[in-house]
């Protein structure tokens, strides 16, 4: 029980337990402030009885920063109730949410006191134990599943699960590197997509930009001083840009609000990314909203009345229209965007919208429930739901796997939607990119198998076909058509997706059981013991994923009965690991060893003291300097990958017990090269190559492996493989052919660095 915090007699002073003592009481009285207004009868005795709880439960317990755990469901509790805009029965939830899992207070204890709705939503939230904890799954993904399936009965488990997600990222810094790129990749994966699934734009970008913190602290540090250094130019800007639109609307009698705020870092670095440009050429690193206090009915014509205003004075970019007023998006969102051409020739975004869709686009969900008898709202809701019914579709299948089921369902949380219609003329979204087939499994999954293709807009196309706003569909069928392996490279539905594997699983669970047989005859003949121990070295020797895939690869002859010879597969494989463990000892013994880029054995060290052999990835190519960390691989041994590697995500979030801490020796730089990828464009000119050549080969003298440089248009692209010993020569490197020229524009290939 906590109590106000009185001064020390003597002293005078306060105690350590008097000042945490004080902190919580503050803490719970911001949580009373931040939902007093909808508070009803008995509504704040329920609160504080889970806070007595929680309180009692946790109190022997410390985060990791040191400070009392009470203080985290606490600040869950405040999330939810000032940032999304949830209730009682959620914000007695998210103050309950790890007590179940933590202490000894069981969910009987939670549901005899608080009741059943409370009980179930501690349940979705309450993590899985020991039971999924093996080497083929990942517990996250697991975890995850569960909660969705609560989604079915209450949505408020993932809200209240991304509030705990939110502050978890908001402390992360009093985690170890490792714990930090781990929880930082899942958040970046799946809660970052969900939160905007779900409408919370606000805490969806909050997540992204702190994700970014700790995958890329130095693009994430560089870009955050560069909006500090252009914070007063910018807002210079702003102010010249909406003067003459704010005395026109006022002019109008419009009540409105106009806002200038700066995109989000991860936004900022991911166009940084995708166009390969530094910073100084961003132009759109702000966007400018406009809100209008105005009654729903009036709502449609008061904002397209501003955007013509906006366009009185700015010329719009056509290509750059979004009307989500007429087709709120399927999330809830409504607004209008264009892009204008502002002041000394720069694209402004402008955000057209009402106070009643700015509260939506901020807390999401939760939002609708205020405006609950208006069509707009249960037009919102109504899609939000069609949404949770496809994911419950896809839950419903038990056998699927939870890593499959996490991409599958990570493939729609960002989509745009399209919106179609049935030969009858009835709506359906999809999301962009949707095909023939997607529309089939869509209306039903029985369709979807049986589809040959279709007609849009009474025109035949194939089942591959890209499907685009407006389009009226029919599907054609036969009754011999079955399910195609290549059918995964063009569906982008989940549910598509999903019923594609789901029909190749069974028919390779019919196949895997003869070939199960034919395995267990080959062990019996060659006097074997048939043990999972022996199936795994004949995995690891056929590199294969699984024992599935051995048997079904067995049973259709893709792997020749004759050919498999145990005795000496598992002789070869035993050898083959002796002879790695004893090359690795051997390198690390030796350091005068001849160099090799692709496996250098001295120039990593792997943390608790793994010895292992390990290889660097190619998706990647790490070298000195770069932030890296390890994968351990089913039979390759240890992959080195840097953080802001594009496969690091997936890995991290998914893989998370696979992770292995490493760093760069001391003796890694200078002392051996690695190989590294460089791409160049720019305008095309004479001696153009012969320059990036001299300066390569000549002035810095370094080895290159191949050269590609190709010309189109007055323009040049060109990709280069070469050996570089650390991040600071290869820094060198392209400073130099920058200077050579300002022609041409040169950066690291895959996961660039930005700063440069």
């Amino acid at each position: 029980m906590i109590r106000f915090v009185h001064l020390n007699q003597n002293t005078m002073e306060l105690t350590e337990a008097e000042i945490e003592n004080q902190h919580i009481v503050k803490a719970y009285r911001n949580l009373l402030k931040a939902c007093k207004r909808q508070l009803e009868k008995g509504d704040k005795k329920l609160i504080r009885e889970a806070f007595n709880l929680s309180l009692d439960a946790h109190k022997n317990m410390r985060r990791k920063s040191g400070e009392p755990y009470i203080m985290h469901p606490l600040a869950v509790a405040q999330i939810c109730a000032e940032e999304i805009g949830l209730g009682t029965t959620s914000i007695v939830c998210a103050l309950l949410h790890d007590v179940v899992e933590d202490t000894d207070i069981s969910l009987a204890d939670i549901r005899l006191q608080f009741g059943e709705r409370v009980a179930k939503i501690i349940d979705g939230l309450t993590k899985i134990s020991g039971v999924f904890d093996q080497q083929d799954k990942s517990m996250q993904a697991e975890n995850f599943r569960k909660m969705l399936l609560t989604l079915s009965d209450d949505v408020r488990v993932i809200l209240i699960k991304l509030a705990d997600r939110l502050h978890n990222m908001r402390t992360l810094d009093s985690m170890s590197a490792k714990s930090q790129l781990k929880i930082a990749s899942e958040t970046q994966y799946v809660y970052a997509p969900l939160a905007h699934r779900l409408g919370l734009y606000a805490i969806k970008t909050e997540l992204e930009d702190l994700a970014t913190k700790y995958i890329e602290p130095d693009n994430y540090n560089f870009v955050k001083e560069k909006l500090q250094e252009t914070k007063t130019q910018r807002n210079r800007y702003i102010k010249q840009f909406i003067e003459p639109i704010s005395e026109a609307l006022t002019e109008a009698g419009f009540q409105y609000e106009v806002k200038g705020r700066p995109k989000s870092i991860h936004s900022i670095l991911n166009k940084m990314k995708k166009q390969n440009i530094p910073f100084e050429e961003v132009y759109d690193l702000f966007a400018i909203r406009i809100i209008i206090d105005t009654e729903v009915e009036n709502e449609k014509s008061d904002c397209w009345r501003a955007y013509s205003i906006v366009t009185d004075f700015y010329r719009p970019n056509p290509d750059r229209l979004r009307d989500w007023v007429s087709t709120p998006k399927g999330n809830g969102y409504e607004s209008l965007h264009t892009t204008v051409m502002g002041p000394k020739g720069k694209w402004v975004e402008v955000q057209i919208r009402t106070l009643r869709m700015d509260e939506i686009a901020e807390k999401g969900y939760a939002a609708h429930w205020k405006y609950k008898d208006k069509d707009a709202a249960q037009q919102s809701a109504d899609g939000l739901e069609e949404w949770l019914a496809r994911v419950r579709e896809i839950l419903e299948n038990p056998e699927s796997n939870a890593l499959d089921f996490l991409d599958d369902f990570k493939l729609n949380l960002f989509a745009d939607e399209i919106f179609v219609f049935t030969p009858k003329g009835d709506l359906r979204k999809l999301p962009g990119n949707a095909t023939i087939l997607d529309f089939a499994f869509d209306i039903h999954s029985e369709l979807g198998s049986k589809c040959i293709g279709g007609k849009v807009n009474n025109k035949l196309v194939p089942i591959n076909f890209k499907l685009t706003n407006g389009d009226q569909v029919e599907i054609l069928t036969s009754t011999k058509q079955t399910p195609k392996e290549e059918w995964l490279e063009f569906v982008v539905t989940a549910k598509a997706k999903a019923k594609v594997r789901d029909w190749f699983k069974q028919e390779k669970l019919r196949a895997s059981g003869m070939g199960k047989e034919i395995l267990e005859r080959k062990f019996n003949q060659d006097r074997i013991p048939f043990t999972s121990e022996a199936l795994t070295e004949l995995i690891y020797y056929y590199k294969l994923p699984s024992v599935a895939e051995l048997y079904y690869r067995v049973a259709n002859g893709m792997i020749d009965k004759k050919d498999i010879d145990i005795a000496s597969i598992l002789e070869q494989i035993k050898k083959q690991r002796s002879d790695q463990v004893a090359e690795a000892r051997l390198a690390r013994a030796n350091s005068t060893a001849k160099p090799n880029p692709n496996l250098a054995s001295d120039a990593v060290i792997l943390g608790d003291d793994i010895d292992m052999p390990y290889s660097f990835a190619k998706c990647c190519n790490p070298i000195p300097g770069d932030d890296i960390f390890g994968f351990v691989t089913v039979g390759e041994g240890v992959k080195i990958h840097r953080t802001n590697c594009p496969n690091a995500i997936g890995l991290m979030s998914n893989y998370g017990y696979r992770i292995i801490r490493s760093k760069w020796a001391n003796t890694a730089s200078k002392t051996r090269a690695f190989i590294t990828n460089i791409t160049l464009n720019g305008i095309d000119s004479v001696g153009i190559v012969s320059t990036i050549t001299d300066i390569i080969s000549k002035q810095l003298q370094i080895n290159m492996h191949s050269i590609r440089i190709g010309s189109k248009d007055g323009m040049f692209e060109g990709a280069i493989e070469l050996e570089v010993f650390d991040t600071n020569h290869l820094e060198e490197l392209m400073n130099k052919i920058k200077a050579a020229s300002p022609l041409i524009k040169v950066s690291r290939e895959d996961a660039q660095q930005l700063m440069k």
